[in-house]
């Protein structure tokens, strides 16, 4: 391969990016009202979000039913060729249809636009003509606006696609933020991968019960090493009489009181108000507090209960949960 063809290769990808930069800027000028009354539909839906397309544009709508199902939408894909043998019965009063068509012509269709209109089933057809089939037989049509493929050729599609790609994003958010999801109720949908390693709760992670190595304020020193070295955390945490979370013993107060340490209580040797988190917190929140501190432990308080230490969290599980 010469340089030259890298050149040409370059040339070729951004030639593709402006077209299809220049459609999505297209797309988002000529949305009205229709995409209102579309989410307004979505909303309403007692049953199901059924998405269908046939090709390039089934594709995009298992796409856009997973997005939808992620974040709160109850959705499903129904491949419009298996609708026609059966899956039609996947379909029911309740439920709204959003259906995928460059052409607005695709015959595949005929038969789930048809039962969609048998049975009151709320439809919202995607496609490029306001005058096709689709559009004219669905309640609320949206329309793409004329673009080129970036194929050069004019058939391949490329751009059609990005674009009923981007408006499915489109309708995904506008559903998200009506309903107030949440990174908590994401995680919910996502507790796999890396993704839900990231939305995880210290809750999660935490060490609890009598692995937590704690200690009294009056614990002698003697005590409190053995308490550090049995749980192996490095640390022990030092708690009053009200059983708060008064203050931590790490190796650095060891070295700090090495004179005569044996001689010392556990609250004469201490840091006191050390570093917390809640239970309920994101462990990825966990991890940018013990990088900014420098420290590899937190212990886990619940601000709204006793703050008594329910758990400790070490670096080491976060990292194994796939964070850091």
């Amino acid at each position: 391969m010469t340089d030259a063809d890298k050149h040409t290769f370059l040339a070729t990808a951004q030639r593709v990016l402006a077209i299809e930069t220049e459609a999505l800027r297209l797309l988002g000028e000529s949305l009205g009202d229709d995409i209102g009354a579309a989410v307004e539909m979505l909303l309403s839906a007692k049953g199901r979000v059924i998405v269908s397309g046939m090709g390039k544009s089934g594709h995009i709508a298992r796409k856009i039913a997973a997005t939808f199902a992620s974040t709160g939408t109850p959705a499903h894909f129904v491949h419009p060729a298996e609708a026609s043998h059966g899956d039609l019965g996947m379909m029911a009063q309740g439920d709204v249809a959003l259906v995928l068509s460059n052409s607005g012509e695709t015959p595949e269709l005929a038969d789930l636009v048809a039962y969609t209109r048998r049975f009151n089933i709320g439809l919202i057809g995607v496609a490029s003509r306001a005058d096709s089939t689709l559009i004219k037989q669905s309640d609320i049509g949206l329309i793409l606006p004329k673009a080129e493929e970036a194929c050069g050729t004019g058939v391949v599609p490329t751009t059609s696609t990005t674009m009923t790609l981007a408006l499915g994003d489109a309708l995904a958010v506008a559903l998200m933020e009506h309903r107030r999801f949440t990174p908590e109720n994401f995680r919910e949908f996502h507790p796999g991968g890396k993704l839900g390693a990231q939305l995880s709760r210290v809750q999660d992670l935490m060490h609890g019960g009598t692995a937590v190595p704690l200690v009294s304020d009056t614990t002698p020193m003697s005590e409190a090493l053995i308490e550090i070295s049995q749980k192996g955390f490095g640390v022990v945490g030092v708690t009053g009489q009200d059983g708060r979370l008064s203050g931590i013993v790490t190796d650095g107060d060891l070295r700090r009181h090495m004179k005569g340490l044996l001689e010392h209580t556990a609250q004469e040797v201490m840091t006191r108000a050390p570093q917390t988190i809640a239970p309920t917190a994101l462990a990825e929140e966990a991890v940018a507090i013990m990088n900014q501190h420098k420290i590899t432990c937190l212990f886990v308080v619940d601000p709204e209960g006793t703050e008594a230490p329910e758990g400790i969290l070490h670096i080491h599980d976060c990292l194994r949960a796939g964070l850091g």
